[in-house]
């Protein structure tokens, strides 16, 4: 990375006192979770439909067997950039995080005010009576109930209105964001930033890609990425294609010398 590049970023995040942070995979990777759009992603060994609501309801034990195996990462531990989001959010520079990563690796780390924009995989939920169930206890019925899929709690005349969907955000579905109400709080947390920070998305994917517009006239947004984005080249946009925890474990010595 260019030093100067460096030292504006470092220099930006200084100076705010709200900054709100978009996180993607890029951020989990580092934690040893694989992706699903690069080169080496998920999606090149099995289709999108693979994570449909359609799938879902006409394979569950097909659906639940690759999001465990994929999706699940109850081992992974929070890398140096979720540990240092979470110290600027203790230290009342970040305001938030939204993130569209279903890992809870932000929550580990100490972050408190995150929006899981596309769900969380510890827990799922029955569709009809909303009963919650934790993913722990899902893989113990997946071993040893035949339709551990179908909530026991309730009973509907349509055995599909009972099953049990983890709480991610897939294809065909909507989420507790994915409202008016849900949308308009976003924007609003948004609108009051006063840097924004994306840290592993290339902002390709829809609605999540949009919210970078929703800044104030003038707002800077920093980018650290290792691919491109559409934003990169934008008015009062600065961009770093590198690591995510080694880029802002110096903009952290950056604002703390003594690190050193």
């Amino acid at each position: 990375m260019e030093n100067s590049m460096l030292q504006t970023c470092t220099d930006l995040i200084k100076n705010a006192k709200n900054i709100v942070v978009l996180t993607g995979a890029g951020i989990s990777t580092e934690s040893g979770i694989k992706d699903f759009r690069s080169q080496t992603g998920i999606y090149k060994m099995a289709p999108e439909y693979i994570l449909s609501l359609d799938y879902f309801y006409n394979q569950p034990k097909a659906f639940y067997q690759f999001a465990v195996e994929n999706l699940y990462h109850p081992e992974a531990q929070p890398n140096k950039g979720h540990e240092i989001l979470a110290k600027w959010e203790e230290d009342g520079k970040v305001s938030h995080i939204i993130t569209q990563n279903i890992d809870g690796l932000h929550q580990k780390a100490g972050s408190i005010n995150v929006i899981e924009f596309h769900g969380t995989m510890k827990t799922a939920s029955c569709r009809n009576c909303n009963k919650v169930y934790k993913t722990e206890e899902m893989i113990s019925r997946l071993k040893s109930i035949d339709d551990f899929y179908i909530c026991n709690a309730c009973s509907t005349h349509n055995e599909k209105d009972r099953y049990i969907k983890p709480d991610v955000v897939l294809f065909g579905d909507t989420g507790e964001w994915f409202t008016m109400d849900g949308f308009n709080e976003i924007i609003n947390i948004i609108h009051q930033a006063d840097c924004l920070l994306v840290l592993g998305t290339s902002l390709k994917v829809t609605p999540f890609s949009t919210f970078p517009q929703y800044g104030r006239e003038g707002t800077p947004l920093v980018i650290i990425n290792k691919g491109d984005s559409p934003y990169d080249g934008t008015e009062n946009t600065y961009v770093i294609h590198d690591s995510i925890g080694e880029t802002i474990s110096k903009i952290n010595i950056g604002l703390n010398p003594s690190l050193l």
